[in-house]
């Protein structure tokens, strides 16, 4: 027995816009992680960004707590920010609570989210690179 089935024009519409919605559900996502690189970082999320990545390559670790830094904007450009992370001298932390000295200092690009890190021995900027700051 040779069954047809055929397929009402209605029925045909309504699965041809249940597939375009679950397209447009499943891509969301990747468009929604896509926006903060096509538009420029503001000032929190390039800070956040440096945090994230100072704690998650733990470059500090065997230095300092990066609960005993301070981030300070040095400078606003239209191409990034600059920060300079500074120790924090408290009754937890310890130190002078008169001074707060630098221990590094960084620039987060805007648009592409790179960092570079200053390096005082030859006063010129770098690529951030975990390896080398450890």
């Amino acid at each position: 027995m040779n069954k047809t089935v055929l397929l009402d024009p209605v029925n045909h519409i309504s699965r041809l816009i249940t597939a375009a919605v679950l397209v447009m559900v499943l891509v969301s996502p990747v468009g929604a992680q896509a926006g903060p690189r096509s538009r420029p970082m503001d000032e929190d999320a390039a800070l956040a960004l440096l945090v994230r990545t100072l704690k998650h390559d733990h470059v500090y670790a065997k230095r300092i707590s990066l609960d005993c830094v301070t981030y300070d904007t040095e400078e606003t450009t239209n191409a990034y920010f600059q920060f300079a992370l500074r120790e924090k001298h408290d009754a937890k932390c310890g130190g002078d609570p008169e001074t707060s000295p630098v221990v590094a200092r960084y620039r987060v690009y805007r648009r592409s989210g790179k960092i570079d890190r200053w390096q005082p021995t030859d006063d010129s900027w770098h690529r951030y690179d975990p390896a080398k700051i450890r």
